[in-house]
């Protein structure tokens, strides 16, 4: 009897997570979708209010970026997740190019929707204080 009993062989281990990083990434892309399906009815909505305010469309814009980080931070547990079974290096270096897109991606993402609030949150004080 083999000392060492595998519990879980390694072929069943890579369709466990094959399946998972499948799900995974599914979620994220179904996130991205429903922003932009989202950010597009709210844009097409305050079209036919004849809103021209930059205040509401910045608000959409936050709204899609937001799930757009989202989306590309499951797109990354997905793509670690891919890698978690023995990887080669070839994998590695793909998960590492891709990793550093995504992280740059969601940095910018995240600076521009940081900046766009406080600018929100600035000229929301502005207008209470002068009324």
């Amino acid at each position: 009897m083999p000392l060492s009993m595998e519990l879980l062989p390694e072929s069943t281990l890579r369709d466990v997570i094959g399946l998972l990083v499948r799900v995974i990434e599914s979620a994220g892309a179904l996130i991205i979708f429903i922003g932009a399906v989202w950010a597009f009815v709210q844009f097409l909505l305050a079209g036919m209010r004849g809103g021209r305010r930059v205040s509401g469309f910045n608000r959409i814009r936050l709204s899609l970026g937001r799930f757009l980080v989202l989306g590309l931070e499951f797109q990354l547990a997905g793509d670690v997740l891919r890698t978690a079974v023995a990887p080669s290096y070839t994998e590695i270096g793909q998960l590492a190019a891709i990793a550093a897109i995504r992280t740059a991606l969601n940095y910018f993402l995240g600076r521009e929707i940081a900046q766009e609030r406080a600018e929100l949150d600035g000229k929301e004080k502005e207008k209470a204080a002068t009324s």
